[in-house]
């Protein structure tokens, strides 16, 4: 199978590392036109790849100006991938009202928005692509961050809903459950919760068995595994595919999704 997306524009969002940089990659290898998106301008660029077809979009999407500065910037594009999100470990009980709403903020409303903003034109030409990138934790909500898992349940809704708005139209709007995945990120947070003197595979095996023993690959997802599922869904041969939330898990969340 040939995934062509040469022609296509993308923009993901919180794209300069991690998930977001690995779907990025993938989008522009598979021919697309891909925006790099983050919040610092010198980052951004730092992280531009020098080969293949990328567009610097620096922005703070959390804010009115931000989203106005990238939308003058990237009036237009076909393939929409909301990664932008933030996480952590909390006790249930010491999550602040600033820190649900701050969550909610990030993790959700940033994707709503630019979803409205994005889905007329692509219904207008009649194709598009939008994503969530949701995590098992929307499904099976990890008493350490009951906040985030509550921002990816809130995506599941969110891509459902849209898909319904764009029944009919070309456009495609699906979510995809990302399992534990190694990333940056995803190591400090992992010594948050077991030993920081363990080197890291040995660490790594602990989390697992400790805070994610339901999963059946036993072992960190890596970001090229996530992207390998966007650049699909983005791509034409995923045409009959929306209004889904596709598990790139690892055999963690054992549920019935919608």
């Amino acid at each position: 199978m040939r995934l062509d997306l040469s022609g296509r524009t993308a923009l993901v969002t919180g794209s300069t590392q991690g998930i977001g940089l690995a779907i990025a990659t993938g989008l522009a290898a598979a021919g697309a036109r891909v925006a790099i998106n983050g919040r610092d301008r010198d980052k951004v660029l730092a992280v531009l790849p020098s080969d293949g077809d990328y567009v610097a979009a620096p922005a703070d999407l959390t804010t009115d100006d931000g989203v106005a500065a990238l939308l003058e910037a990237l009036p237009e594009v076909d393939i929409l991938i909301n990664n932008l999100g933030i996480f952590g470990a909390r006790p249930a009980l010491e999550i602040t009202d600033a820190e649900w709403r701050r969550y909610f903020e990030v993790n959700v409303l940033t994707a709503v928005r630019l979803t409205r903003a994005y889905l007329p034109g692509m219904r207008e030409r009649g194709w598009g692509r939008i994503q969530y990138i949701a995590s098992d934790s929307a499904v099976v909500t990890p008493a350490e961050m009951i906040h985030y898992g509550m921002t990816k349940t809130a995506l599941l809704a969110v891509s459902r809903g849209f898909a319904k708005e764009a029944a009919g139209s070309g456009v495609t709007v699906n979510s995809v459950i990302a399992g534990p995945t190694h990333t940056a990120g995803v190591e400090e947070f992992v010594y948050e919760l077991v030993d920081r003197d363990l080197p890291w595979d040995e660490a790594q095996r602990e989390f697992m068995r400790l805070h994610r023993p339901q999963s059946l690959l036993q072992r960190l997802i890596e970001p090229e595994e996530i992207a390998n599922m966007v650049v699909y869904l983005s791509s034409p041969q995923a045409s009959a595919t929306t209004g889904g939330a596709l598990r790139v898990d690892g055999g963690y969340v054992d549920a019935i999704l919608p």
